[in-house]
């Protein structure tokens, strides 16, 4: 461990701090979590990952400020899933009735996900989802 370079706090006859102890940190990380090299990116729509949130089963490949738990939702009848999170925005695809999409992130009126577990990103309209359970 790092040695403490100095006591933190002095209280008269309080008990000085040891020089090595649970609050110092290892001079390098080394593992799973340790940052290795640039972020790498991805093409919009084929990952669950944008610049500020990814799917919980990317957290050891992309690096983002959140990670989310997906949220099941079944597609109701004429879903659309669309590049950006608006009823004007590009249409990807017709999403299947009765499908799984999952939900990683819901603002307003829209939430974006994933069509299943492998399927394309985007965003659909919350009233065209119904949650599971």
């Amino acid at each position: 461990m790092t040695p403490l370079s100095a006591p933190i706090f002095a209280f008269g006859d309080a008990q000085k701090l040891a020089p090595e102890d649970s609050y110092t940190r290892p001079p390098r990380l080394d593992g799973m979590l340790a940052m290795t090299g640039p972020s790498v990116t991805t093409e919009p729509g084929c990952l669950p990952v944008r610049g500020d949130l990814a799917h919980i089963k990317l957290a050891g490949r992309y690096f983002v400020p959140h990670y989310a738990v997906p949220m099941p939702h079944a597609i109701k009848a004429g879903a659309v899933l669309r590049a950006t999170g608006r009823a004007d925005g590009e249409t990807i695809m017709d999403l299947p009735e009765g499908e799984t999409f999952n939900v990683l992130d819901i603002a307003g009126a829209w939430t974006w996900g994933q069509l299943g577990e492998d399927g394309p990103v985007g965003y659909v309209a919350l009233t065209d989802l119904e949650a599971i359970g």
